[in-house]
């Protein structure tokens, strides 16, 4: 928790799994869960619109939390443990849960502007880390690394509402993982206890077994050798991160017209997800936005004009055979797609982004034979993207994290920290406000975050 006059720490605990799950598990880790080791953690904030007093908040909503918690844990037994980064880098990392290890959470209480927290316009970036807890890194008696996978913290705006934070290690699983950890837990607290969980959702409970997902063979050792390459640095926040958080919501009737521009310029196109629409415009609207900061571009050469839009794919359901939607670790790909800086910001920059993400969806990530060809070349390739300006997404058009409810309501909203440790990003989620709409997060130093929103309703 980033220390702030107006938020204080009202106790600080551990957690520990429930009786009656495994004693012990130990994962191997996948080069899918390696390549993202040296990933800044993934920081998200639920704010719940729910007046209550400081007395109610702690004799009856943290005791509901903490056991509830415990019980999930008791289902999600990797979040209560750590990587294990060896001493010796001739052996691998794994993750392990072993007994006595537990989930640090912290309970505290603000008198920050709810209200302005939970809007939607611009605000200061800095002043949500009062609400997010920090990763620990230790070192054991044998000289081993333990990367710590999961906190907690629970704040209180007395009267207001509560925002649960939470940060996690990326190589312990992907968005779907995590979000499915997330409505656990909320469903647990909502009924008070498993049995309803167990049993109107017992078969999506995590499944942990790696074998089922067909890799390629040896991929594990040279993504791991690349890795050891980078020395292990503690997770931190990005403070101060001199930026802006805003929030920009395309609703259904949006998104429509963007679909609907597109065919009516290529009736021909077989891909207009609002993903993709999505994903053109607002990569459209940013690129031209920061044209005005062209000095950053005046000594790149011909081949750095080039924009790159990196995005995530869940590719449970596209492996052959699939892999069942609740496995719980990290399964994604990831769609790469590179335009010429003057076709991007140009009057059909809309377009030929349209047509350029939907192409890498329908060739690379929906092609079952094609989506892990060449995966012992993704982490040269992402590290040579990183290199250069890029345009990345946290999150997916497919996680409905505002449907979630501890037994308070529905979330009122949601932010994606993790954005503030890009250079360019945008997080996306289901729309909280609109029905079949898109939530895009984005944090951009102050004048950038003015250029957008200025080009943005000039679109």
């Amino acid at each position: 928790m980033a220390s702030s006059s107006t938020t204080s720490l009202l106790e600080s605990c551990r957690i520990a799994p429930a009786p009656g799950g495994a004693a012990e598990l130990s994962l191997p880790m996948t080069f899918i869960d390696i390549m993202w080791l040296h990933f800044h953690p993934i920081r998200r904030l639920l704010f719940f619109e729910f007046p209550c007093s400081k007395a109610y908040f702690l004799e009856t909503l943290v005791p509901k939390l903490k056991e509830s918690l415990s019980l999930t844990l008791k289902h999600y037994l990797p979040l209560a443990g750590n990587i294990v980064y060896p001493s010796n880098t001739e052996n691998k990392p794994i993750i392990r849960y072993v007994a006595g290890d537990s989930v640090s959470v912290a309970i505290a209480e603000s008198a920050n502007d709810f209200d302005n927290l939970v809007g939607n316009h611009a605000r200061d970036a800095d002043q949500f880390y009062d609400f997010i807890p920090q990763l620990q890194l230790i070192t054991d008696e044998s000289g081993d690394e333990l990367i710590q996978l999961l906190a907690v913290q629970v704040t209180l705006f007395p009267g207001r509402g509560i925002c649960i934070g939470l940060a996690n290690h990326h190589s312990v699983g992907d968005a779907s993982s995590i979000v499915g950890f997330i409505k656990c837990w909320a469903s647990i607290s909502k009924h008070g206890g498993d049995e309803e969980l167990l049993m109107t959702q017992g078969e999506s409970l995590p499944l942990f077994d790696r074998s089922l997902v067909k890799l390629p063979p040896g991929v594990d050792s040279i993504v791991w050798n690349h890795s050891k390459e980078i020395p292990l640095q503690p997770p931190s926040f990005p403070l101060p991160t001199n930026r802006i958080r805003a929030t920009y919501v395309l609703n259904q009737s949006e998104i429509k017209k963007l679909k609907d521009l597109v065919l009516a310029r290529n009736p021909g196109f077989v891909h207009t997800s609002s993903f993709v629409v999505m994903a053109a415009y607002i990569w459209t609207c940013l690129v031209k936005s920061l044209t005005a900061g062209e000095e950053e571009r005046a000594d790149d050469d011909e081949d750095d004009e080039l924009e790159t839009f990196l995005f995530a794919v869940d590719f449970r359901a596209r492996l052959n055979p699939p892999v069942p939607g609740n496995y719980f670790g990290n399964c994604i790909s990831y769609g790469l797609v590179r335009i010429r800086h003057q076709e991007l910001v140009g009057n059909e920059g809309f377009f030929v982004a349209a047509e350029a993400i939907a192409n890498e969806i329908k060739n690379r990530v929906n092609g079952k034979e094609k989506i892990l060809a060449g995966a012992k070349n993704w982490t040269t390739e992402v590290r040579s993207v990183a290199q250069k300006r890029f345009f990345s997404v946290s999150g997916s058009a497919r996680v409905d994290l505002y449907s979630t409810d501890f037994g308070w309501g529905k979330a009122r909203k949601l932010e994606t920290l993790s954005i503030d440790g890009q250079k360019y990003a945008m997080s996306v989620c289901k729309s909280g406000a609109s029905e079949g709409g898109l939530e895009v997060g984005l944090s951009l130093p102050e004048v950038k975050m003015a250029a957008f929103a200025d080009g943005i309703k000039g679109s």
